[in-house]
């Protein structure tokens, strides 16, 4: 059972599965990897979204069971909030809102991530914009409570790509962009796929 989709959406989404070309992604990281190119209009991406293996199954999960989500900023949770309230109502946690003050030598996102990982351990990350969040993060790993997903896609020049570095190297549950490419848009686009999937399991009485 998948959940109703705008006119315009379903249009762009056909005209993506028209004009995407070759590719060698399962079906289920299609609907990752399409979602983002609506996001950004950029087929590039096709190459860019890396899986760990059983990834998007545990995190469909995790998503079933209601378990957090933590976005590094604002912008990422409100990208995800309309579709998490058509599906699991799942608490979203924006990381650089949960501190008013920073510690020494970090940022407050770096610091709210840290808060975070003390209050949720086992939420889901959706890092959209922050390397710096993105590298702290991955500080804390490996740990005795893991997160059930990590999704590393900071975007600029700073420290971005030596952040999804770090991330490719952990063994926690990931999916990540390569590169310097990325952003909030990518990351709540990955986040809104990942939902999607796991209505549909749930609509078709598939578990885990």
């Amino acid at each position: 059972m998948r959940l109703p989709l705008h006119p315009i959406l379903e249009q762009s989404f056909a005209v993506i599965d028209r004009e995407i070309g070759e590719h060698s992604v399962t079906p289920a990281e299609y609907e990752i990897v399409r979602r983002v190119i609506h996001s950004t209009a950029d087929f590039e991406f096709k190459h860019l979204i890396q899986f760990s293996p059983d990834a998007i199954a545990q995190a469909t999960t995790a998503l079933q069971a209601g378990i957090p989500i933590v976005t590094d900023v604002g912008m990422v949770k409100q990208g995800i909030a309309s579709m998490v309230a058509q599906t699991f109502n799942n608490p979203v946690i924006s990381a650089v809102h949960q501190v008013k003050t920073a510690l020494p030598g970090k940022t407050r996102t770096e610091t709210g991530i840290l808060e975070c990982l003390d209050r949720y351990p086992a939420a889901i990350y959706a890092i959209g914009n922050a390397p710096t969040a993105l590298l702290v993060l991955c500080d804390r790993l490996p740990a005795p409570i893991q997160p059930a997903l990590v999704i590393g896609a900071p975007v600029g020049f700073i420290s971005v790509v030596e952040s999804k570095a770090v991330l490719a190297a952990t063994p926690v549950p990931q999916i990540r962009v390569a590169g310097r490419k990325g952003g909030s848009p990518v990351a709540a686009a990955i986040v809104n796929a990942l939902l999607g999937l796991a209505w549909v399991k749930v609509g078709e009485g598939v578990e885990g």
